[in-house]
């Protein structure tokens, strides 16, 4: 799909859609409870709808509760071989990869083919480590295997994602177990959501603040009654806007968030500083910091190397559509930096790279200068209604399906 954007003045209120983040944890809690939890302010993402189906393969029944809820009755843990659609979301094949390592049977993940080359070296070497199962292909994986309680040793600087998808299971177990993070932890914030998710549903994991997790085992989901608060990743494009536009206000987020991208406006205002900016804790918020960047003066930005493991290698695509308006980008190992320099509209369509953080991205910048989006139907993966959201506040927006 192509998206065509014309420039224009914004204003208005734009309330944050649900946490993404936060709605894949708690319907992955819901099918482990025994019993009837309610997940209310849900969204219809691509990454939450293959979460659903997923957790609907391995056994929990979900219905319609209401205006944007579901009614989830969960199984436990999964027992019977099982073939699961991950589609593109990273969260959905992490997080349930150590679930379907509880019983011995196999299950087979599918999904596409970028999703499957971005690392899951973290549960192979795991699986290798302990004699499991693990076939990976282009773009399937099949695990069998049995964990055990013990001492699990991982690398944090790779995704969250991982230790997120252990400690979902870990506690299942029927020992004490002890999950440890080597390196550097990166994405701390998003662990800080785990946490809470799990003591929501009556789960007590040990955390020193730093890297080590003591997780006693024997433990049970109990049923819970739980409301998904605004999205703080999606809701930064529209803090963006107000940035350039002046007239458009944020609401939906929690002041009290735990989600690390809510630093969106504190690292928007060293932006044209010449700070260096640290991504280490928020790398999502990449694409549109590096777009107001352009806009705003340049930045640098430092602890960028993991971007290229996400939906597509996101410091070279947003450097190379930045270009398109005439911005100057360098993007080094670990640093990406913006440069300043005269913006004007772009004189080819910008491209998605499959990637719906860099659609709307860019889409931030046209409101300003204009132009088109090829691919734009990536956004759906994540945020299914944006440019609807976009033209609410003005945005002139054009479609072409063709």
């Amino acid at each position: 799909m192509k998206v065509t954007i014309s420039p224009s003045p914004l204003s208005g209120v734009f309330t944050a859609p649900p946490s993404k983040s936060a709605a894949h944890r708690y319907l992955i809690g819901a099918s482990l409870a025994r019993g009837e939890s309610v997940i209310r302010n849900i969204a219809n993402s691509a990454d939450v709808s293959a979460t659903l189906g997923c957790i609907r393969a391995l056994g929990a029944y979900a219905v319609p509760a209401g205006d944007s809820a579901l009614a989830v009755t969960g199984r436990g843990i999964p027992q019977s071989a099982a073939s699961l659609f991950v589609g593109e979301s990273g969260s959905t094949l992490r997080f349930l990869i150590p679930l379907c390592l509880l019983s011995g049977v196999p299950f087979t993940f599918s999904g596409a083919k970028r999703l499957f080359e971005r690392p899951l070296s973290v549960y192979e070497t795991l699986c290798r480590e302990r004699g499991f199962y693990f076939d990976k292909t282009a773009d399937s994986l099949t695990v069998r295997g049995k964990l055990t309680p013990g001492r699990y040793e991982i690398p944090g600087d790779i995704s969250s994602q991982f230790a997120t998808g252990l400690l979902f299971a870990l506690p299942l177990l029927g020992g004490e177990s002890e999950l440890i993070l080597t390196g550097k932890t990166e994405s701390f914030s998003y662990l800080r959501i785990t946490e809470k998710v799990l003591a929501d549903f009556g789960v007590s994991v040990g955390f020193d603040g730093v890297s080590r997790f003591r997780i006693p085992g024997g433990q049970s989901y109990f049923p819970v009654d739980a409301t998904i608060e605004g999205d703080a990743s999606n809701a930064a494009f529209f803090e963006a806007l107000a940035l350039m536009h002046g007239n458009v206000r944020v609401t939906g987020v929690p002041a009290d968030t735990l989600q690390g991208d809510r630093v969106f406006s504190s690292l928007a205002k060293k932006l044209g500083s010449g700070e260096k900016i640290s991504l280490a804790d928020c790398p999502d918020l990449a694409p549109v910091l590096m777009a107001v960047a352009a806009e705003r003066g340049g930045a640098v930005f430092t602890d960028t190397a993991r971007l290229k493991l996400k939906e597509s290698d996101r410091g070279e695509a947003m450097a190379a559509e930045l270009r398109k308006f005439g911005a100057r980008v360098t993007v080094e190992e670990n640093r990406v930096t913006v440069g300043n320099a005269p913006l004007h509209p772009p004189e080819t369509p910008i491209f998605s790279h499959g990637d719906h953080r860099i659609v709307m991205a860019a889409a931030v910048l046209l409101t300003k200068y204009g132009g088109e989006i090829e691919g734009a139907e990536a956004a759906e993966k994540s945020f299914p209604d944006f440019f609807e959201r976009l033209a609410a506040l003005g945005a002139k927006v054009t479609y072409d399906e063709t």
